[in-house]
This record gives structure tokens, C-alpha cells and sequence, in this order.
């Protein structure tokens, strides 16, 4: 399956503006009227519905709790596609143009279509996230906190079962997800606290990525759209997938993240601000695994040549024998040597003499025929 033909969702928390402030600055790019709906009281929601329909909602949260009640908005998109991408973006600028924020209690919610995943394609999105799991939480700057409560990492655990029981079937999956077949998930659920949160699977018919850290930066949040349609096409088409834990190595950290984000296809110009936003935060170099030689750090063998005069070079000329190289050789196949750059006294001649001896009895011969 193409990621492009993926539906997703998102949720955005913001502090500093009302939540009818960030309805109406919603309001101002997709258009369509503004509603307080109010019930939940503890949600308190708006909701925009644009042009087409659709319903953008602004709720409250209870974990934004470095600010007031008043000032916690979470906005909660309607079902988007990909072509959907440029207006969400427009939507975050529209945010932060209206004065909304992000704090370190912030955090993005991406929900991917559950629709096309079968037990199969669940388990391997779980191993494809297991085994990468050390680059992409170091990627993403996934704080320790968020970690340890909202963002737990893929557990082992899981990844044991579903390699020896190779489930097949959602029901097989929810077994193992839950320990016990799960016929009425509820809401909040202990188990929705993971970075991939497969409970919404059955609760809401989404797979819910929990990664991101907060931000209004449209570019990044973009990437993060991608990065996670990406993974779930990646598994949807995999036959299997493996769960060989990747250790987390400084050094080519970058590298290797590239390397997998082109494996899940992010390929070319329309995925570049993508791969440049996901690999900004980690050491390394991305073009080369054990990162670039600097000129201080060239091997012995490649110094630069003495130039130190002596008995044996009265001009203090660069010494290119001791390097066994020299602006004036060309290392080719024997016979076939040829000469740039500055030319021994006397190569010209010797080169023409080498050239006449070899062609002189051919034109010798060439004379006798006529």
C-alpha cells in the first residue's frame, strides 16, 4: 500500500489561548462556523465545521497542568488524507499566529487508519518499531518522563508473543495485547500509555503513535505525519519483519536513521524537509557511517611531501618519491603512463624518443611496400 493512500488524524495540545481563540484562528483556513458545545463540562469542547463538513474539535486536557483550565486547548482534526497535509499545516501556522503555545507538557498525537491491518500486519509494525525503537525515540527527543508515563517504548514481552504465537487475526493480536480477550476495550485503558498504542486498534480503529513532543513548527509536524505513514505502509506490505533489536551506536546514529527512513521509502525531493527535520537531533554525520575525515586526522602515509633542502635535494623541491605520488604522474597500466601538471626536464624529449622508436620500423616498412 502507498503511504499517500493512508487516513490519519491528528491532535495538537497548545496552552496560552482560549480554546474559542484557537477555534476561531481553525475557523480563519478551513472556513465554516464556530460552535461552543460545552458537554463534556470537563472537555469543554468547540468545534469548527468546515467547508466540507468535516468537524475540527478543541477540547481541554487534564495533563496540561502548568496553566489554567481556560488557557489548555487540544485540537482534535477530523479524519484527513494526505492531500489534507498542506491544510493541517496551514492550520498549525494559524495556531501560533494567534498567540497559542507549547510547553514541555505538550505533546502530538498521530492516528493511522487501522482499517487495511489484519494480526499480521499489527505484529509487524510492532517489530519494525522495536527494532528501530533506540534511533527513533533519540530522533524525536522523546523526553525520559514522557517515557516512563505516556510514551512507553514496544515491550519484550509483547515482541516474545507475537513471535511464538504468529498471530494472524486481530482477535489473535488483542489476546496478546491484553493478556486476555478483550471483547469491550474501554477508553483509558492502562495499556493505551505506549509510544505505539495498540489498544486504540479495537477501542477506535486507529493505531494511535504517542511519540512527539510539542511543537507548531508545520514543517516538523509534516514529518512526523509522514515518518508514521511511512511505518504503518511499511508493515501493511511486509510479509514479515524482524525483530533483532538495533543497538544505539553516537557515532552513526545519523547515518543509520537515513538509512531508515529511505528504507520506508521517504526517497526524493517531496520527503526532503521530512528527512532533514527527523535527523536534526542526532550525533553522527548522515553521509557517512563513521562520520568525515578531517584534514588533522589524515593517515601518516598521506602527509603532506618534505620539502626540506638537502644533499640529495639542493632546491628543498616537495620530495613525491617518499609519498609515491606527484602533481606529474598519473598512476595507469604500464606502457600506457601519460603526464600532467609539471613535466621532469628532459620527460618531453624521452617520451617522443620512446614514441619514434617504436613507430620508426613500421614506417620503414610501410616505405619498402611503396
Amino acid at each position: 500500500m502507498d503511504l499517500r493512500r493512508i487516513n490519519f488524524g491528528i491532535e495538537i495540545e497548545t496552552v496560552k489561548r482560549t480554546r474559542e481563540r484557537v477555534a476561531q484562528a481553525i475557523q480563519s483556513v478551513v472556513g465554516g462556523q464556530v460552535r461552543h458545545i460545552g458537554s463534556p463540562g470537563s472537555f469543554d469542547p468547540w468545534e469548527v465545521t468546515d467547508d466540507q463538513g468535516r468537524v475540527w474539535k478543541v477540547v481541554s486536557d487534564g495533563s496540561l497542568i502548568n496553566v489554567p483550565v481556560h488557557l489548555r486547548a487540544e485540537v482534535v482534526s477530523p479524519v484527513l488524507s494526505y492531500e489534507d497535509i498542506l491544510v493541517l499545516q496551514e492550520v498549525v501556522r494559524a495556531l501560533r499566529a494567534c498567540g497559542a503555545k507549547v510547553d514541555d507538557r505538550c505533546s502530538i498525537h498521530v492516528h493511522v487508519d487501522a482499517t487495511a491491518f489484519d494480526g499480521r500486519s499489527l505484529g509487524n509494525l510492532a517489530k519494525i518499531v522495536y527494532k528501530q525503537e533506540a534511533l527513533i525515540l533519540t530522533a524525536l527527543g522523546v523526553n525520559e518522563t514522557r517515557r516512563r508515563s505516556y510514551s512507553k517504548p514496544v515491550s519484550d514481552d509483547l515482541i516474545a508473543q507475537i513471535e511464538r504465537r504468529r498471530p494472524r487475526t486481530r482477535d489473535q493480536l488483542n489476546h496478546i495485547w491484553y493478556g486476555y480477550h478483550n471483547r469491550q476495550p474501554q477508553h483509558y485503558d492502562s495499556t493505551r500509555y505506549h509510544g505505539v498504542n495498540l489498544h486504540n486498534v479495537w477501542y477506535r480503529g486507529t493505531v494511535e503513535f504517542r511519540w512527539f513532543e510539542g511543537t507548531l513548527h508545520a514543517g516538523k509536524v509534516k514529518a512526523y505525519i509522514q515518518l508514521v505513514l511511512a511505518v504503518a505502509a511499511k508493515a501493511l506490505n511486509g510479509r514479515a519483519a524482524s525483530s533483532r533489536k538495533r543497538s544505539f551506536d553516537p557515532q552513526s546514529a545519523r547515518y543509520d536513521f537515513r538509512v531508515f527512513l529511505l528504507h520506508l521509502g521517504l526517497i526524493g525531493d517531496e520527503f526532503k524537509t521530512a528527512r532533514k527535520h527527523l535527523i536534526a537531533a542526532l550525533p553522527g554525520d548522515s553521509a557517512f557511517k563513521r562520520g568525515r575525515v578531517k584534514p588533522d586526522e589524515q593517515p601518516a602515509d598521506k602527509a603532506e611531501p618534505l620539502t626540506e633542502a638537502g644533499p640529495d635535494n639542493p632546491a628543498g623541491q616537495p620530495d613525491w618519491t617518499r609519498q609515491g605520488r606527484g602533481p606529474w604522474m598519473a598512476r595507469v597500466k604500464p606502457g600506457l603512463r601519460r603526464f600532467r601538471g609539471t613535466r621532469p626536464a628532459g620527460c618531453r624529449e624521452a617520451r617522443h624518443e620512446s614514441a619514434d622508436s617504436k613507430h620508426r620500423p613500421r614506417r620503414a616498412a610501410a616505405g619498402r611496400r611503396r
